[in-house]
């Protein structure tokens, strides 16, 4: 596979590729060196309504019915088929994302991770028996709880993670029982069309996935206020997903939006151990990650080391062209976000911030870049930055820091680097994120744990165990004996 360049793909509804018929396209390019790799031929309201019609009548005729360890055997024959075919999709994670090889592999060894939990969710879906005879007059009654399917869920994800956060979703649906309709990022949908072949080899009926391709300002609506669709999972920036929600109504909704992740170091850290750790939390995939290191807090008294050091290991990172197997950070996304980056780091500058390293641009290569002398007035600190851009600010107490970090609308995942554990567990019980983590950065996440942000930063949880629960809903059934 040496070019995508002809590739052109459709939505996939109900097995089917859908093309033509005057369908307007999309160019899918590689922000690396913008070269068109593909194409999309974009879906129409008739498209989103004939997917979520399909996903309704596969969902009662077929997916509601199917066995627990069915579900789960197609899941794990999909794991294996991708681990297979792995090297393909680090590839093609590399032309249409820009990710560096050495973080596709990364993604898409847990992409079969999520695929195995999966897997063994499918067939761990409980419910519960409920002692009746704990109430006054529940004598000779029995109480249970089951967990049944909702239906129809629609699934719309993002570009910086175009295989694993797709799995996040559409996993967890399909072990429950559900149908899915998917929405990919339309500038990265070719991942996702040839992992369908994978679901689709591995035996998941026809229609119990369906792609609908094109810019989600022109589906979102259709997809989201159809009254069949009964749960909702997005992720991507906070003023759509929090207009989802608000268009959804009665419907579930799960949002995993944005942040601005804050990491405390403290003056008895391990600097040998934290320095990679924030070196890779804040430069991972150019920063594109909602709990990349932007905010990071050092005690004043070893703060001109840690930044010193920091600078040293930055200046060692290789920029630029993700096929090659010594690049570490790779473009962003396209060159409007690269430019937009720079002008936050310029406009900081301005208000009196210091560039330590990095700061300048070329085309969609963003240096990494660390920036001092900063406040929590500046747009690279109060807000989501989605760039290879790091912000070190001093403190001196503990309650300082609580304050500093708990200063954002944002609120997914914090880190904080100390040996003193009273004082870890302190922070974690007043840090306002949805996660916590002690010794390791604000980046870090195990596609098990529950993942999810409070404020700003989103509802609900993702994580394959919890997003099944919430793909599920919860039924009692009481027997009377008499």
């Amino acid at each position: 596979m040496n070019t995508l360049t002809e590739l052109v793909v459709g939505s996939i509804i109900d097995g089917k590729e859908i093309r033509g018929n005057g369908r307007s396209t999309q160019e899918v390019q590689n922000p690396y060196n913008g070269e068109v790799i593909g194409k999309i031929e974009c879906a129409t309201k008739e498209d989103v309504e004939h997917a979520i019609n399909t996903a309704e009548s596969v969902f009662h005729e077929t997916m509601k019915k199917m066995p627990a360890y069915q579900r789960s055997d197609i899941l794990r024959k999909t794991a294996d088929l991708l681990e297979v075919q792995a090297e393909e999709f680090i590839r093609i994670l590399a032309l249409e994302a820009g990710k560096p090889i050495r973080e596709g592999r990364i993604e898409v060894d847990r992409a079969i991770q999520v695929l195995r939990f999966a897997s063994e969710g499918a067939k761990n879906i409980y419910g519960e028996q409920i002692p009746l005879d704990s109430a006054i007059g529940g004598e000779n009654q029995i109480g249970i709880s089951k967990r049944y399917p909702v239906g129809v869920v629609v699934a719309i994800t993002p570009f910086n993670f175009p295989l694993n956060l797709v799995l996040h979703k559409i996993a967890p649906a399909l072990a429950a029982g559900n149908t899915v309709v998917l929405k990919p990022a339309e500038k990265t949908p070719l991942t996702v069309a040839m992992f369908y072949k994978l679901l689709e080899k591995a035996g998941l009926p026809k229609g119990a996935l369906n792609i609908v391709m094109g810019p989600g300002s022109e589906l979102g609506e259709f997809l989201i206020t159809d009254s069949r669709v009964k749960k909702i999972t997005f992720t991507g920036s906070g003023p759509v997903g929090w207009k989802i929600k608000e268009m959804a109504g009665t419907k579930k909704v799960t949002l995993e939006l944005g942040s601005n992740a804050p990491n405390i170091i403290f003056n008895d850290a391990n600097l040998d151990d934290c320095i990679p750790s924030l070196i890779k939390g804040g430069f991972t995939f150019a920063g594109q990650a909602c709990v990349s290191v932007q905010r990071l807090y050092v005690q004043r008294d070893i703060f001109p080391l840690l930044v010193k050091r920091l600078v040293e290991e930055t200046g060692k990172l290789q920029v630029g062209d993700p096929l090659e197997s010594s690049t570490v950070i790779g473009p962003l996304i396209s060159e409007s976000e690269a430019i937009r980056a720079e002008a936050w780091i310029q406009e900081a500058v301005e208000q009196g911030a210091k560039v330590v390293i990095g700061g300048k641009r070329k085309n969609t290569l963003m240096e990494p870049t660390i920036l001092v002398d900063v406040n929590h007035q500046m747009r690279v600190v109060c807000q989501e930055v989605f760039a290879p851009i790091m912000t070190v600010i001093p403190f001196d107490t503990e309650e300082e820091v609580i304050n500093f970090a708990n200063d954002s609308d944002y609120g997914l995942q914090a880190g904080v680097f100390t040996q003193d554990i009273s004082r870890a567990l302190r922070l974690a019980d007043v840090l306002e994120t949805g996660g916590v983590w002690i010794n390791q950065t604000s980046l870090m996440r195990y596609d098990h744990i529950p993942y999810g942000g409070v404020k700003l930063s989103g509802t609900g949880k993702e994580g394959v165990k919890y997003a099944i629960e919430d793909m599920t809903e919860l039924k009692f059934i009481g027997i009377n004996l008499k």
